[in-house]
């Protein structure tokens, strides 16, 4: 008791401080998970990314020379956007301070800077920030960071799983380089696991594993490019499965099954991989690929995708890329939507497939695209009058002529006479096009004896011929 009251002397209380200090940071590696223990602390440990931290990329020469600028790293989790940053923070001369967009406000990111000036004016070193998910930031929490970025008070380091285009202000990105990094490849994923079971010192290396190679595979296939989730999963097999007699960790393809269910999707409704995936997916039904539409679809509602978005946009391709060259797809659209709102998943999923198939095999047309050439008139022209034969007769036809001259086409042979239809100044435009294929074809063949007849026939004129009053109605 005595030793301990007399640490209260600064030269004993530093000391033990060290002491406890050391002690905590010990135990704290010791309870870390397997995927923190073996995070990379060099360039050369790093697997994956070669495209930005490769043998003379610009990256990595910067980060050899303690060049750093301002970046963003930008991926899906588990590709060691941290575990980059991380490193930077190991090889620079600089200050490295770290905070997470989840918890910090303003008042710290104005601590943080204040602090990096006084450094910088008192030691000439520099501070790297790295802020982690700098997409949760608010726009006044990032326009708080921008002024010391520009003058160069701090450089910063944010990672972020989104598009940072889209969640980072301009005035940052611009001022920042982008590198995007990509999802692992199931080789590079089982190399790191491969470390991690051979490590003795951060890894389970002292443990003897006996790891079934069709289990191994499994961690790496279902895991999806994230480290962090097959390095997860190993840990748990490992870890809560009792040793044989000989004190062997047996792990077999059932074990690897329990400890990583179900894959890990990146997906997110508001996200790059929600408008990725759907773009994916209107594209595969556009080019005619039952297959992949099928795929695509069903990694949306397997990931928690609304399914009345995937049936709006398919009703959408109904009329855009389908269209008169098979007017039933729309029919077949709007009916899976419908079957949807009164089934519901998973049920519903055979309407939606349905459908998708039905779409991705359709005969393809986008002339009803026409349509915006015609509202492209509307707006270079403005208001024109509606020609007098046109006009409704039901109010005012006897006072001033409306309707005069209107042929009622049901009293002419196939249904069909010669007119006039568009405003005088529009007169003989066409903006509809039909296609080659499918229905539209027979379309195509009718309208282009109406249009040939339609340019022979006289311009309409006031004199009342074969009208039907009762049949002129808007």
């Amino acid at each position: 008791m005595r030793k301990l009251r007399n640490l209260t002397d600064s030269g004993y209380q530093t000391q033990a401080g060290d002491l406890f200090d050391h002690r905590r940071r010990l135990l704290m590696q010791k309870g870390q998970p397997l995927a923190a223990r073996m995070r990379p602390r060099t360039l050369d440990e790093f697997v994956g990314q070669d495209h930005i931290v490769g043998p003379g990329t610009l990256l990595r020469r910067a980060i050899e020379a303690d060049r750093i600028a301002s970046m963003v790293l930008w991926g899906p989790p588990g590709t060691g956007k941290t575990t980059l940053a991380m490193i930077i923070a190991n090889q620079t001369h600089s200050h490295f301070a770290a905070i997470s967009a989840v918890m910090a406000g303003v008042a710290d990111i104005r601590q943080l800077v204040q602090d990096a000036r006084d450094r910088l004016g008192m030691h000439g070193q520099r501070t790297i920030l790295l802020v982690d998910e700098i997409h949760r930031f608010n726009k006044a929490q990032q326009d708080a960071l921008l002024p010391h970025v520009e003058d160069g008070a701090i450089i910063l380091v944010g990672t972020t799983t989104e598009n940072p285009y889209f969640e980072v202000i301009g005035a940052l990105v611009s001022r920042s380089r982008i590198f995007q990094m990509k999802p692992l490849t199931d080789d590079q994923v089982l190399e790191i696991l491969r470390r991690a079971l051979a490590d003795d010192e951060r890894g389970l290396g002292k443990i003897p594993v006996r790891m079934n190679e069709d289990a191994l595979l499994h961690l790496v296939q279902v895991a999806g490019g994230d480290a962090r989730n097959a390095l997860n999963a190993l840990e748990l097999a490992v870890t809560t499965t009792p040793a044989d007699r000989q004190g062997n960790v047996s792990i077999d393809l059932t074990v690897a099954q329990e400890s990583i269910q179900r894959r890990a999707l990146l997906y997110d409704r508001d996200g790059d991989a929600h408008y990725d995936t759907i773009s994916a997916f209107i594209k595969s039904l556009r080019g005619g690929d039952p297959d992949a539409a099928l795929y695509w679809m069903a990694r949306m509602i397997y990931s928690g995708e609304d399914p009345r978005f995937i049936a709006r946009r398919m009703i959408i391709l109904a009329s855009e890329d389908v269209g008169l060259a098979d007017p039933q797809a729309l029919v077949v659209a709007t009916s899976a939507a419908q079957a949807l709102e009164w089934v519901g998943l998973p049920e519903a999923q055979y309407a939606l497939a349905e459908a998708a198939i039905y779409l991705a095999t359709a005969p393809k047309s986008n002339s009803c695209g026409a349509y915006f050439a015609a509202l492209g008139e509307v707006e270079r022209l403005g208001v024109t009058d509606v020609p007098n034969h046109l006009k409704d007769t039901t109010r005012d036809g006897g006072a001033l002529g409306h309707g005069q001259g209107y042929k009622y086409p049901h009293q002419f042979p196939d249904h069909w006479v010669a007119q006039q239809y568009l405003p005088d100044p529009l007169q003989g435009r066409h903006w509809y096009e039909p296609g080659e294929l499918g229905y539209e074809r027979a379309i195509g063949q009718r309208l282009k004896l109406w249009r040939e007849a339609g340019k022979a026939a006289p311009p309409s004129t006031d004199e009342a011929a074969n009208t039907d009053p009762e049949a002129d109605s808007a």
